[in-house]
């Protein structure tokens, strides 16, 4: 089994750009997507309906903002889009597929702020993450989504640049850090251990993706139950559309 994430800043956006096709040839099971911007009625029908897959919206309730999608071949029993957190859930930044094998979370995690002005947010809805994770660690969970920190100092490209920065200020880190003491795996760096894998490259600076100065910034994260059956991981980073590029594992 497949699963691929990507934020895809405006599906609107990405759908002129081709994300049909994309997704036609890309072969995944599931695909999770963050920063959709629209609401549903907003969308093409081959959007709504795409051939081959099931797919779940949740819009955010301000225009144009946030929310999250899942396309899956496999109709799952139930589907959440609530997590707890009155503004994160107005927001449309979560949606949840429940099958009878495995849980699987979408997340798309507040930025922070330029000026940190959302971080206490953002550290809250962490909390929030955690305080789930630590109560169901012992299930068959995968959590994807962009989670909006760089974990390590390999994990962008300026990282004495950024110390103070948010996204890579330590009281982030310490969240990621969390989620691993826990015992969920960075799949990613369950297979690669080397700098220069990014997965987000900033739009204001110039040249930034040609240049390689991003940061990996979106993760798939799996239960210790779920990390026996996992085969791989890899960041998608030649396909474009976005600032964000995709990351997916495979399943056994």
């Amino acid at each position: 089994m497949k699963i691929l994430s990507w934020n895809v800043n405006g599906l609107r956006a990405i759908y002129k750009k081709g994300f049909l096709n994309w997704l036609e040839k890309c072969e995944a099971d599931i695909i999770c997507l963050q920063e959709i911007r629209a609401n549903k009625n907003q969308l093409p029908n081959d959007i709504v309906n795409p051939n081959g897959y099931y797919a779940y919206f949740n819009s955010a309730k301000k225009m144009g903002y946030s929310g999250t999608a899942i396309f899956t071949k496999k109709k799952p029993k139930k589907i959440e889009t609530t997590f707890g957190l009155k503004r994160f859930d107005k927001e449309g930044r979560m949606i949840k597929v429940i099958y009878k094998e495995f849980i699987l979370m979408n997340f798309y995690l507040p930025q922070g702020g330029r000026q940190k002005e959302n971080l206490d947010y953002k550290i809250n809805v962490y909390k929030k993450i955690i305080a789930f994770l630590k109560e169901n660690k012992f299930k068959n969970l995968i959590i994807a989504g962009d989670f909006n920190v760089a974990h390590q100092e390999i994990d962008l490209a300026k990282p004495k640049q950024n110390k103070n920065n948010t996204m890579f200020t330590l009281k982030e880190r310490k969240q990621i850090d969390t989620i691993i003491k826990l015992g969920f795996i960075d799949t990613f760096r369950k297979f690669n251990k080397e700098g220069g894998n990014y997965t987000w490259w900033a739009y204001f600076a110039p040249k930034a993706r040609e240049r390689n100065l991003g940061w990996r910034i979106d993760y798939i994260f799996v239960s210790p139950k779920m990390g026996l059956k996992l085969k791989d991981s890899f960041i998608l980073s030649k396909v474009k559309g976005s600032d964000h590029c995709p990351v997916g594992i495979e399943i056994d």
